[in-house]
Parts: C-alpha cells; sequence; structure tokens
C-alpha cells in the first residue's frame, strides 16, 4: 500500500529522470517494535505494518518520495536492505515480528521479501523464508547467489538469484550459538564472511557455485562482531565490535581480503555502541554510529540523549578521525549518497533520520528526515 508523504507521490517518484532514478536509497521501518519505561523492547500498541520508504538523495536536503508496506525488524545488524546495482529491485530480510505468543509479544521472524521498486506502487513480488532471526542480506559480486544470516537460527542461508528471483540453494550452519549477523563478500565472490556475535568469532565461507563450506580457521577481530561492511573494492572489510554494551570503549577491525587466509590486520576504538558502519562510494571514508546508551532507560549511568556519527578516513589498513557530529537515539544504519557528499544516520527511538553534508573534512547538520516509522537498515545501489 502507498502513502503520501510530506515530499512526494509515487507518482511524483515515476516522473524522476532516468539518471536520478538511480540516486534513491532504501530504508527500512519497524513499526512492531518500540522501547518500554524499562527499555525493553515490546510491541507496539497499536500494532501498525512494517514499511520502507525511497529517499532521493540526488538532491540536497534529501526527500522521502515514496512509502509501501514491507515486513522489517531492528533486531540483527542495520544491513536487512539489498538493492540492485541499477536500482530496479531489492531484497529485505525481516528478524522478529509481532507475536502475542512470543516475550514481550515479539518473536522471531523468518520472512525474505523481494520487492521491484519500478512498479507504481513499489510491491513486493515473492516472499519466501530463510532461517530464525534473517537479518543481514547480501549479493554476490556477479548477482548470482545470495546469502542470508540468520541470527537466532545460527545460521546462514543460501540463495540462487535469477530474473529478480530467489531460488533456496542450502544452509550453511553454524551453531545456535555463533549468532550469526553480518555478512561481505570477497570480489571475486568465492570467499564470504560471517560475524558471529555471541561466541565472538568471524566464520570464513568457501563458495564454490552454491555449495558453500566454513573455513576451519576462524577470524579473531574483538568482542562482539556484529555489523560488517565492504569497501566498493572488496579488499578490506570493516567489523564493527560492538564488546558488551554497558559503556564501555568499543572497536571496528578491519580484515584483508587480499590475504589468504583472511585475517583481521588493524583495530580502532570508537565510543560505545558503534552498530551502524558504512564505507562511502568511493571508499576513502568510513562512517561508524555510536549508540552511545541511547537505548537505555534515561537517567541510567551511561545513558546519553544523542547518539554519535564519526567519519574516519580509510588510509592503507588503518583509519583516521576526521569529523564528528550528533544524532538522535538508538541508531541503526548509516548511508551515503552515490557523490558522497550526503551522510544519512538512521535514528529508530526518535524515529527520524539526522542527514548530513559532508566535504571531506566537515560534516554539516541539515534538517532531519522524518520517515514512517522506526528506521532500521540502509539499502544503496551504488553499495
Amino acid at each position: 500500500m502507498i502513502r503520501r508523504t510530506a515530499a512526494l507521490t509515487a507518482m511524483a517518484l515515476l516522473a524522476l529522470p532516468q539518471a536520478r532514478a538511480a540516486d534513491l536509497i532504501v530504508s527500512m521501518n519497524d513499526n512492531h517494535t518500540v522501547l518500554d519505561a524499562a527499555a525493553n523492547q515490546v510491541a507496539a500498541n497499536p500494532e501498525r505494518p512494517d514499511t520502507a520508504d525511497i529517499i532521493d538523495v540526488s538532491q540536497s536536503p534529501p526527500r522521502i518520495v515514496a512509502t509501501f508496506d514491507v515486513p522489517g525488524s531492528v533486531v540483527g545488524p542495520p544491513s536487512a536492505v539489498w538493492v540492485s546495482p541499477d536500482g530496479g529491485w531489492a531484497i529485505l530480510t525481516s528478524a522478529t515480528k509481532a507475536d502475542a505468543a512470543g516475550k514481550f509479544g515479539i518473536a522471531p521472524d523468518d520472512r525474505v521479501s523481494v520487492v521491484d521498486l519500478t512498479a507504481n506502487p513499489p510491491r513486493v513480488t515473492q516472499t519466501l523464508t530463510a532461517g530464525a532471526g534473517a537479518t543481514t542480506v547480501r549479493v554476490s559480486p556477479d548477482g548470482a547467489l545470495a546469502l542470508v544470516a540468520n541470527r537466532t537460527a545460527g545460521s546462514v542461508s543460501v540463495f540462487t538469484v535469477s530474473d529478480h528471483h530467489l531460488a533456496p540453494a542450502g544452509t550453511v550452519d553454524l551453531g545456535k550459538q555463533s549468532g550469526a549477523s553480518g555478512l561481505a563478500f570477497s570480489a571475486d565472490g568465492k570467499i564470504a564472511l560471517v560475524s558471529r556475535q555471541f561466541d565472538h568469532q568471524v566464520s570464513v565461507l568457501h563458495i564454490a557455485g552454491t555449495s558453500v563450506t566454513v573455513d576451519p580457521r576462524p577470524i579473531t577481530t574483538a568482542l562482539g562482531p556484529y555489523t560488517m561492511d565492504e569497501t566498493p573494492d572488496h579488499t578490506l572489510v570493516a567489523v564493527s565490535n560492538m564488546g558488551r554494551g554497558d559503556g564501555d570503549i568499543d572497536s571496528v577491525s578491519l580484515i584483508d581480503l587480499t590475504q589468504s587466509p583472511p585475517r583481521a590486520v588493524s583495530i580502532t576504538g570508537v565510543v560505545s555502541g558503534p552498530e551502524p558502519m558504512r564505507f562511502s562510494p568511493d571508499g576513502k571514508f568510513l562512517a561508524v554510529g555510536a549508540e552511545n546508551g541511547t537505548p537505555l532507560v534515561p537517567g541510567a549511568r551511561f545513558y546519553h540523549d544523542h547518539g554519535l556519527l564519526q567519519v574516519f578516513a580509510v588510509e592503507g589498513q588503518s583509519l583516521r578521525p576526521v569529523a564528528k557530529g550528533e544524532v538522535g537515539r538508538w541508531v541503526e544504519g548509516i548511508a551515503w549518497s552515490r557523490d558522497g557528499k550526503t551522510v544519512l544516520v538512521q535514528n529508530d527511538r526518535d524515529r527520524t533520520i539526522s542527514v548530513f553534508g559532508f566535504d571531506g573534512q566537515t560534516l554539516t547538520p541539515k534538517p532531519d528526515l522524518i520517515p514512517s516509522g522506526g528506521p532500521v537498515a540502509f539499502g544503496e545501489p551504488w553499495r
């Protein structure tokens, strides 16, 4: 179902020139999860459908141009959306759903949705299942294989991709103790990495066609490896290490995918809760968000009334701090515009998206975007 937004309707979206249509990103919104007075994740009352917003970042400031209903979830890394390089279709996953029988009215979900972004309105064309807690979704560089990390099940689902259609092709069992979370591919698509937050490892997956096997040697980054993102050339993978989420400094590690076997090569300290993380389209910068205690109960020892965005320059295999800005509470995903001059940060607790201009040295705050729900994951066609 399409909704009118404060910006443009879907008809206006279709009127955009083709050159600009590729500068649209997808923001997933979880509307079935809210925080109660004790900061527990509970089912929203009344219940509302989850949604996704399409954001035009070809202009400044960016604008929301369309909204459609699709399952989504705040649980898992903010990488539960993949958008095709031509911007024509997308894959979205849902790790949880509203369920009266579940704890606090929420239960694990396993739905995977394929969406036609060229339709008016955008529409789900295929719904299938992965494993419980389906979260990060990534497609191989050649577009032939999709992987979905299943956080609750502790597995990775394998799908073949053909003509905007997914077909199940197997499951890699990592064990429920793994907490499979983030995913990243090598340039040739023969290797993928999967972060394991619960047992503090990163597994290397070897891929040959639809055969996916686990290398016996895991990679060690730091405590609680979670969100992952690779440089555009797939040579470096950044891993956010979430620690215990209790106010201490956390870290971001870099893994060198060009070495055999892949290995962690550097680590950088960051503010607590670096869940959102994204390389710029040219690979020269890494944007890292910090929850900074914002999902906690107000008044708690490590609670703050704002999250943080920090931009690092990528220098070889290390990171150098460049700029910092305040954002909203319970930060989730980060997205860059194609030209790297705009950075967006999702704030789930505040139901806003922070917007910054970036000139390579300075972050300049712009007016917030107001999404159609709690924003929890981004997908961009140029990444």
